[in-house]
């Protein structure tokens, strides 16, 4: 099994490669930073799919429904309001001011210190939870695969950068958009596959599956201690805001949709792929359920993150196991790919402003924006590495909590740019946003003794965001009118 596995990723990889070739060809920094503005938006929001679910979604959410049972569905109930907000409020803002990099407008608003606090935010961000994502699939891959040919961690961790590198140094969007959609297309197969796998070792018919579910506990939505994290409104309002942030306020997501040729297309995207995403996560939901319920027949010890590759490898046979890790790889280059072509641009425009630099030809800047990229991939190995010592049954939850500490100060940075039209001491706003997180990271640790038993789940990030919108008006002052 172990060769056929290990057929299955090179002819993936083969496969994703071809795609770049032709992508990639004629690329410039155009093509890179925003795909010279022609990406299909049908191609855009389907690849997105993939972009947004990940490896961690891949394994997690699965594995999540023995905890929680069908209460992420909420939360994903809250992404589609959070995605009409990023259609019809960021989108038009980030388009009528020909944006490269979203966090350009902090600069305009409010000054040079907010520009790169906000930039450093997504930077710190987007590096944390991809290099998590990577880590939870290369992991596997590790244990299932390269294990059996004695390949240490680290060289495993290094293969799979250098090939993401490989098919994102030159063509960077032009080349993700068509790959994601590659990618999207192989988990979503291998996500359909699986189900139907495991319904047929239990005999279950489609509408047996669906009827088993329904009256197993698994399938509640619907929670209402408000104390709980499980809540219905911290989900529902914990969804809306982290695609808000996580979407709308991140350069990764946006970096794809500003590639769309014009507003109106960009927005057709995100309202498509919103739709989908709704559908996807109840599948993603459908399965966990289906392996708990098998989990309890059988009687595995299995849960968690653990769950979905054990029955898949260990209950299913070879062809199971082979689905599940085309699955996996699927997920694991969308994770890698459009963050550090991201994290690339937002370091190259707005910390170098490359973009600026008269004195220096197109060669040039494409020489030092290699090596950012070059850079940024062996900070993630370091950190992939470093995750490698750390274990946790349920990473999405880690995901989430890194998400909802440094996404806010970005959502409170954002709204007060947009509600308030006040000027602020922008030498202060560093300050501010560092604050706002470290309170509530105490806030967190001590909820149960400081608010009799209440506990934070998702609508952190919102609190978050309140503290440094409060700290921006604290700093700000009154004007006749902003910079825009």
């Amino acid at each position: 099994m172990h060769y056929l596995i290990l057929i299955a990723f090179v002819s993936y990889t083969i496969l994703l490669f071809v795609i770049t070739r032709i992508t990639a060809k004629n690329a410039n920094s155009q093509s890179f930073f925003v795909g010279n503005r022609k990406s299909p938006w049908f191609v855009v929001a389907y690849g997105m799919i993939g972009a947004s679910l990940s490896g961690v979604t891949f394994m997690s959410v699965p594995g999540w429904v023995g905890e929680r049972s069908f209460a992420y569905l909420m939360l994903v109930f809250g992404y589609l309001i959070g995605y009409m907000v990023v259609a019809f409020v960021l989108l038009p803002l980030y388009y009528r001011l020909n944006l490269t990099t979203i966090y350009t407008y902090l600069g305009g608003r409010f000054g040079a210190y907010s520009h790169k606090t906000g930039s450093f935010f997504f930077l710190l961000s987007r590096t944390l939870g991809a290099s998590l994502r990577m880590f939870l699939v290369i992991n596997v891959l590790q244990y299932l695969v390269f294990d059996y040919w004695h390949i240490p961690f680290a060289l495993t961790v290094g293969i799979f950068i250098i090939l993401i590198l490989l098919y994102t140094f030159k063509g960077g969007i032009k080349t993700i958009i068509w790959t994601d959609s590659l990618q999207t297309t192989f988990m979503l197969l291998s996500l359909i596959i699986s189900i139907v796998l495991i319904a047929q070792k239990m005999n279950f018919g489609f509408m047996d599956m669906l009827s088993a579910v329904s009256d197993s506990k698994y399938s509640q939505v619907i929670f209402t201690d408000s104390k709980s994290p499980l809540c219905w409104w911290k989900q529902l309002l914990g969804g809306m805001f982290i695609t808000i942030c996580m979407t709308g306020l991140d350069q990764e997501m946006m970096q794809k949709n500003l590639s769309c040729k014009n507003l109106r297309a960009a927005q057709k995207n995100m309202l498509s792929f919103s739709v989908i995403l709704i559908v996807v996560n109840f599948i993603f939901l459908l399965l966990g359920a289906v392996l708990y319920l098998y989990k309890n027949q059988v009687g595995i010890d299995a849960t968690g993150d653990n769950l979905f590759p054990f029955i898949a490898i260990n209950h299913l046979g070879a062809f199971a196991g082979m689905v599940f890790i085309i699955g996996l790889i699927s997920a694991l280059y969308p994770s890698a790919d459009g963050a550090l072509t991201s994290l690339t641009t937002a370091f190259t425009i707005d910390f170098l402003r490359l973009h600026e630099r008269k004195d220096l030809d197109e060669q040039s800047k494409t020489r030092k924006r290699y090596l950012v990229h070059l850079g940024f991939a062996v900070l993630l190995a370091a950190i992939i590495i470093f995750y490698k010592q750390y274990k946790n049954d349920h990473l999405i939850q880690i995901l989430f909590k890194i998400a909802s500490l440094t996404y806010g100060p970005l959502l409170g940075l954002f709204a007060f740019g947009l509600i308030l039209k006040r000027p602020v001491r922008d030498r202060w706003t560093p300050i501010v946003c560092v604050l706002a997180p470290v309170i509530c990271f105490f806030l967190d640790h001590y909820s149960k003794v400081l608010f009799w038993g209440y506990q934070f789940d998702f609508e952190l990030l919102l609190i978050n965001g309140l503290i440094t919108f409060l700290g921006m008006w604290m700093i700000s002052r009154r004007a006749k009118k902003a910079s825009f």
